[in-house]
């Protein structure tokens, strides 16, 4: 028995790299219960798993075992809003990529976005990327949404393959960690990938001109090893990211600004929507929470069936 990384989910068989270097093609036997919860992939790229070789020559293994995760970042389900998918385990961080024009990316994606990551303990940096097409209306919009992010503990950065813009500051978080880049379809992670390591060569795709939202190019998530160290999971661009298991009552604990100011409302089960008392509503009113977060908040709330609470 071998113990290895998964690198490369493509549905039924997992591509892995032993503790020597070696990549084999394994599958699984039977049906996993991770964490004792249910989701539509079992085994995640960065789980750590262990291996039984089957046949040598065709390097071909069996996953026998897997070992419990640090963490990791899970959405909705697009095919069973009821079931979540797991994006990637056992992360250092992950790197949001965004664009504010062709496609624009909405606040209430990188806010769920944001949720997912604060549920699992996973620092997120937030990346604007193609700069370069921002007119001035867009780096107006950029400066407020850093002021925004940032003032809560968010990293924030502009980036461009174009100019080069923010490619230092991005090759320098990445050193030696394990780095989830994610974004919905179009947003440019992929090339601005390769712009940093061309050896890498992940498959890039116009935005559809017609309907300005980006195509699906990268099809399965996958994990490449980094020359300084460190690691990049390259995951399928999303159109919506669906919240899972999050109850009414918890959604206020994943906005860092309010997690502060929680423990001043009149009442211990306060939604900070109609309740007396409430510290949340009046942080906002006093310019403390950003009203755009807030709001955004409002809409989630909204979101989150009644049963849940």
């Amino acid at each position: 028995m071998l113990n290895a990384i998964v690198y490369k989910s493509t549905g039924s068989w997992y591509v892995v790299k032993d503790e020597h270097a070696r990549v084999w093609q394994a599958r699984i036997r039977g049906v996993f219960k991770v964490e004792g919860i249910t989701s539509t992939n079992p085994i995640a790229v960065g789980d750590v798993v262990t291996i039984v070789p089957e046949n040598d020559l065709e390097n071909t293994a069996t996953i026998v075992a897997i070992a419990d995760r640090i963490n990791y970042i899970a959405r909705q389900s697009p095919h069973n809003k009821n079931q979540h998918h797991i994006v990637a385990s056992n992360l250092d961080q992950t790197l949001l990529f965004a664009t504010l024009r062709d496609p624009k990316t909405s606040t209430g994606f990188i806010d769920r976005f944001l949720i997912s990551a604060e549920m699992f303990h996973v620092p997120a940096i937030i990346v604007f990327n193609k700069a370069d097409v921002y007119r001035a209306k867009e780096m107006a919009l950029y400066h407020e949404l850093h002021e925004r992010y940032t003032r809560i503990g968010y990293q924030v950065l502009l980036s461009s393959t174009q100019t080069g813009e923010g490619a230092n500051a991005v090759r320098t978080l990445l050193h030696q960690k394990n780095t989830l880049l994610s974004g919905h379809s179009g947003v440019g992670k992929s090339s601005f990938i390769n712009y940093l390591f061309p050896e890498f060569q992940l498959r890039v795709q116009e935005v559809s001109k017609w309907s300005g939202k980006g195509l699906h190019t990268t099809t399965f998530a996958e994990m490449f090893d980094l020359p300084q160290g460190g690691a990049i999971i390259d995951t399928p661009g999303v159109r919506e990211f669906g919240l899972i298991d999050v109850e009414r009552q918890e959604l206020s604990h994943y906005f860092p600004e309010m997690l502060a100011t929680l423990s001043g409302c009149q009442f211990n089960n306060c939604l900070h929507v109609n309740e007396p008392g409430c510290a949340i509503k009046q942080a906002v009113i006093d310019g403390i929470i950003s009203e755009e977060r807030y709001v955004s908040y409002v809409g989630l709330l909204n979101d989150i069936p009644e049963h849940k609470y």
